[in-house]
């Protein structure tokens, strides 16, 4: 039970019995006591070395383990495969957007943080460009699949050639429906922007911030990403249960996994790369930073 009580000087939320604090005007800093309370919880849980060295086969098995489920036991229609649902349009349509304009403050913090050299912080803000061009040339690579092997008709359920036709984008402009090899999109954006969140997100056990409004947006940072990667997580299940054929989903899939690998375990590790961050190296036993 939820219950929301009031006094001049504490704001409380009684759950179940229990009475939670949630601001208090004679400690004006407690509100924030909770909030770098949840984000080292987030960090020592979720953005560890264990979780992200784990999280690639997790993906893949969720992507194994969902398409079989909608091979042999498919579920009943809900909310979540309805593609006008509120997470699918406000924030997977858009899951690149919101990855980039997240981790930007926060690689750009945290790596002016831990080097105190601009030229290494646009450096490292350059991997942003990099997820870019790899978000735009895979999907554009699946767009051309899709129109070189589809074809234009009147409806999905009336399958009358439309021969005029010869692109997705004039047939469903046209009204018709264009039935072409569809290499999931969502299997593919959603580990990749997963992963790259994970491998950007380990700076944050080895940087100190000695100024509390740097610990404060960090701590809304950490937050805020690991919100994302719940939601890019819950769609990218959905997507596998409810959405396309298996190897629509196993191409995505694939194609995200080694965007990811490509650039974070082969290319950033040599000089001429954005580089990764700031990290523990194991040989030294010490903060290190990628070069």
């Amino acid at each position: 039970m939820f219950q929301y009580t009031d006094s001049p000087w504490i704001r409380r939320l009684v759950i179940g019995g229990r009475s939670h604090v949630l601001c208090d005007r004679r400690r004006p800093g407690l509100s924030m006591e909770y909030l770098e309370a949840f984000a080292l919880w987030i960090r020592r849980n979720c953005f560890n070395e264990k979780f992200r060295r784990h999280a690639v086969w997790g993906l893949a098995g969720i992507s194994m383990l969902g398409s079989l489920v909608k091979e042999q036991w498919p579920l009943p229609d809900s909310y979540l495969n309805n593609k006008k649902n509120v997470l699918n349009v406000y924030f997977v349509k858009v899951s690149w957007g919101w990855t980039f304009l997240s981790l930007l403050p926060f690689i750009a913090l945290t790596s002016y943080v831990a080097t105190r050299n601009l030229g290494t912080v646009f450096r490292r803000l350059s991997a942003l460009l990099v997820g870019t061009m790899v978000w735009f040339t895979c999907t554009q690579f699946f767009m051309m699949i899709e129109n070189y092997t589809g074809t234009c008709y009147n409806s999905s359920m009336v399958l009358e050639l439309r021969t005029e036709h010869t692109d997705k984008r004039s047939c469903v402009t046209s009204g018709g429906f264009w039935d072409g090899f569809d290499i999931s999109g969502h299997s593919f954006l959603l580990p990749y922007c997963t992963l790259m969140i994970l491998e950007e997100t380990a700076v944050v056990h080895i940087v100190r911030f000695e100024k509390s409004w740097q610990k404060h947006l960090i701590n809304a940072l950490t937050l805020s990403l690991a919100f994302l990667v719940f939601v890019w997580v819950f769609m990218f299940f959905c997507t596998a249960i409810y959405f396309h054929d298996f190897f629509q989903k196993l191409l995505g899939t694939s194609f995200g996994i080694l965007g990811w690998y490509v650039t974070y375990r082969r290319w950033y590790l040599t000089p001429y790369s954005p580089g990764l961050p700031p990290r523990f190296t194991a040989k030294e036993g010490k903060r290190g930073y990628s070069k």
